[in-house]
């Protein structure tokens, strides 16, 4: 047990599987209070069963981009905690259509994931890190929020780049606020999210390929970019896109 983030309070979105599990256990692990927002019951309840103190979690089961689940949801924190001093806005979503396929309803509940919820869930907390004059947001975006490519879902891709330009924004506009915010990338990385496309070995090879470190991504790697932009040790970090993708991205 470490003490990065002791008696602070953090709220992860898609918490319970992937690099959303690798942060509530890495940011319970370093001393936080962690709320943990999933849609799956299941995987909330194992992950529960993995954290030894029960009074240092709340597990909450909704849909990000439901404004009044957002609202209980931050008001059971408050009662519970009092303050909220970090938010992991790391719900998200794909497609495997193309863009000739995909339907309108296809990139509005990709959009709704993957952007609206970030505005839904930073516009829930920030009249609380307001308050205390402090606060850690940070946005799980991704390599393709910054960078297209020649095959992928273009609503995700184009969500991405929504959510890190919303997250300059917050920055420039609630930095006088000691609030920073700050986007993470991450680079082919292996989650349930990914199984089923990186199970393809011809994609999985192109990927190993693509990436000069020669390996992929493990939910830990991106968690540890998050404790750091969580800590008081990035104090002064803020509206920063903190690129971890093995060097994929630079060339």
């Amino acid at each position: 047990m470490g003490s990065r983030l002791e008696n602070k309070v953090a709220i992860v979105t898609g918490g319970a599987s992937g690099i959303g599990e690798a942060i509530s256990k890495m940011f319970f692990d370093e001393g936080s209070n962690v709320c943990i927002i999933d849609t799956n019951n299941e995987k909330l309840r194992l992950l529960e069963e993995k954290i030894s103190s029960k009074e240092k979690i709340i597990t909450k089961n909704f849909d990000v981009s439901d404004e009044k689940s957002w609202k209980e949801c931050v008001d059971t924190v408050l009662k519970k905690w009092g303050k909220i001093d970090i938010l992991i806005n790391n719900a998200g979503m794909s497609l495997r259509s193309t863009f000739e396929e995909m339907e309108r309803s296809d990139w509005d509940r990709v959009f709704a994931v993957n952007s609206t919820s970030v505005m839904i869930g930073t516009q829930s907390v920030i009249s609380n890190m307001k308050k205390n004059k402090s606060g850690s947001i940070i946005n799980i975006s991704s390599i393709f929020g910054i960078i297209g490519s020649a095959r992928g879902s273009t609503a995700y891709h184009a969500s991405k780049g929504a959510s890190r330009i919303f997250t300059k924004t917050i920055a420039a506009q609630y930095g006088k606020y000691n609030i920073r915010s700050n986007s993470i990338h991450p680079g082919f990385t292996d989650t349930p999210m990914t199984e089923d496309i990186h199970s393809i070995e011809q994609i999985r090879k192109e990927r190993l390929d693509m990436t000069p470190m020669g390996r992929l991504g493990t939910p830990e790697d991106i968690a540890y970019g998050a404790l750091y932009l969580a800590s008081d040790e990035s104090s002064w970090v803020n509206g920063s896109e903190l690129v971890i993708d093995g060097g994929e991205t630079c060339w």
